[in-house]
């Protein structure tokens, strides 16, 4: 590594710590649990589980957490990307160290999607019909709320619709990686 090479690492480290300062300090003045907005977000990540734990089909569980992880991994990835363009904003969260507001993408969304998934296999439905309803219910309606409370704002020209983008390619991404571990799990019974 050569001397240019460290100095600019050092610089983006002090930025990075910088941030962090600025985040925590920010988080404590109007984010922290004095503040209406740390107790809904807190609910964005408690509830959800709570209802997960009561209406899993505990015989799917491996399947379904292993779907609804893969939402969770995907949504974040897209939500990194977001935040780090400044495509979307969340002034409010319940971790300051955290580069996103994520409460939504840990629990709420990943929940959400396992219980549709859950839905379709218990029910012989078609998957993809039924995401996109959920999809649309996301974009459409729960990010509005979400931004007419504060609790997100779309910045750079961001709509709904390329929301609706994103929640889509996480499940038929996750959709995706879940046929071929159950293709891998059947294709092995058979042998």
């Amino acid at each position: 590594m050569n001397i240019e090479q460290k100095a600019k690492i050092e610089h983006l480290k002090q930025i990075q710590l910088d941030q962090t300062n600025a985040w925590l300090d920010y988080w404590h003045q109007y984010s922290s649990f004095g503040h209406w907005q740390f107790w809904v977000n807190l609910g964005f990540l408690i509830i959800p589980l709570i209802v997960l734990y009561f209406l899993i089909d505990k015989r799917k569980a491996l399947l379904l957490g292993f779907y609804g992880f893969n939402i969770h991994v995907w949504i974040n990835y897209m939500d990194l990307l977001g935040v780090s363009k400044v495509l979307w904003f969340y002034p409010y969260k319940i971790f300051p160290f955290f580069p996103t507001g994520m409460v939504i993408d840990i629990s709420l969304i990943p929940v959400a999607y396992m219980l549709v998934y859950q839905w379709t296999l218990n029910h012989k439905r078609n998957y993809y019909l039924y995401i996109i309803v959920l999809c649309f219910v996301f974009s459409f309606v729960y990010v509005p709320l979400m931004a007419a409370l504060g609790l997100l704002q779309l910045g750079k020209g961001t709509n709904y619709f390329q929301i609706l983008l994103v929640y889509l390619i996480a499940a038929l991404v996750s959709k995706f990686i879940a046929n071929i571990f159950i293709y891998f799990e059947e294709r092995s019974k058979a042998v």
